[in-house]
């Protein structure tokens, strides 16, 4: 198999062996794919093969690739999402190989490997999507079915008790605005996890804002939280500060349902 080395790219400062080394592993296997596979070896070419913007590339450096990345990279690069998340497995699939069943909610309703959800089917548990209601400085909230239900979000009841979760507490909202493109769109979906509220920096939260819910990236700096949007915009998405009762958390976004891509 093709091996991930400092000189298998090409001459960019981006690659240097410090900055490899503390590249995300998801990246760092994302880039080797694109070199073996496509023979593809500067980021910014890799960033154009799978429709990415070179700064959502830097991103993942450090992040790790989005799931929605991994399925690109699969459908473009030929490589599997599987494999870009864990390292385990072929780098591409063969007959041998099966989609892992735990991830296939970000798939695109025509990707062909998609495993049809069978509602009678008591191996799996769907998470709705609904509305908040919320009140400024109140920090419960109150659901109402999103009228749209689109396409149903369903897990393995094993997903659940391998990461802890608990069904009830699990959420399906609906994006709003650019703010936190390129993440994510308006008209996405995103799962959010109500019974995990603790702040952990970097990570992304359903918030209420003064009454309205949003989606935002929670962001330490010198011992104080800001609301972070993702859009490269910041003048037109500035940081905001999380504070007292006009930025309560309602939960963590543990998945994120692509649309558009």
């Amino acid at each position: 198999m093709f091996k991930f080395e400092a000189n298998s790219l090409c001459n960019n400062s981006l690659f240097k062996s410090g900055t490899i080394t503390r590249m995300h592993e998801t990246s760092k296997r994302l880039y080797e794919a694109a070199a073996a596979l496509r023979d593809v070896r500067d980021p910014s070419s890799v960033a154009r093969l799978i429709g990415a913007s070179p700064q959502t590339l830097k991103n993942w450096e450090s992040r790790g690739v989005s799931n929605q990345g991994m399925f690109d990279a699969e459908r473009v690069i030929g490589c599997r999402a599987a494999w870009i998340r864990t390292g385990e497995g072929p780098m591409t699939a063969d007959e041998s190989t099966t989609v892992d069943e735990n991830i296939t909610q970000y798939l695109p309703k025509d990707y062909r490997r998609v495993v049809e959800y069978d509602p009678e089917n008591d191996n799996y548990i769907e998470i709705k999507k609904v509305k908040l209601k919320l009140s400024a400085g109140i920090t419960g909230f109150a659901i109402e079915p999103e009228g749209d239900q689109g396409r149903p979000i369903v897990f393995r009841k094993e997903w659940f008790r391998k990461n802890g979760y608990i069904p009830e507490k699990l959420i399906a909202l609906g994006v709003k605005g650019e703010s936190m493109e390129p993440t994510m769109s308006d008209g996405d979906t995103v799962v959010v996890n109500t019974g995990d509220i603790a702040l952990k920096d970097g990570e992304t939260y359903a918030i209420n804002y003064d009454g309205e819910d949003i989606i935002k990236r929670l962001v330490k700096d010198y011992g104080r939280w800001f609301l972070v949007s993702d859009n490269p915009d910041q003048k037109r998405y500035h940081r905001q500060e999380c504070t007292g009762a006009t930025c309560i958390v309602v939960g963590r976004v543990i998945v994120l349902q692509r649309e558009n891509f």
